[in-house]
């Protein structure tokens, strides 16, 4: 398989000759192998783990997005990506950089959420009235 990781501002990985991905979603982990069929899940902040040729496991530590896979080719767009570091550094990364909101972020989100609730309220009072 052709796994490419997605990042908002660029290519974070274009990785060929991967036998197997382990992705984590809401409902826990899942696995990809290469004659699964076509997918669409929304990843959690988690490890994502992948078997190049070699047999050897890679893991990256991915923030909340999505994983599609169409075919061979299976693309991971997400927030954030971090590698290159020991399983256990990628936990702690997890934990400290997806997994915690600031503060300003969990205003915004607020913010964000009130904005929506108001518009489908109004578009219901439209569609009803």
């Amino acid at each position: 398989m052709q796994l490419k990781i997605l990042l908002p501002s660029r290519v974070f990985a274009e990785i060929g000759g991967v036998t197997r991905i382990v992705a984590q979603a809401r409902g826990g982990s899942f696995g990809i192998l290469p004659h699964r069929r076509d997918c669409v899940s929304a990843l959690v902040p988690g490890i994502l783990t992948y078997a190049s040729g070699t047999g050897s496991d890679i893991h990256l530590a991915v923030d909340e997005g999505l994983l599609v896979k169409t075919g061979a080719e299976v693309v991971v767009a997400v927030r954030n990506a971090i590698g290159g570091v020991g399983l256990g550094e990628l936990r702690q990364a997890v934990e400290r950089e997806f997994l915690t909101l600031d503060d300003r972020e969990k205003e915004v989100r607020t913010v964000l959420a009130k904005l929506e609730s108001g518009l489908i309220r109004r578009f219901a009072e439209l569609h009803h009235g």
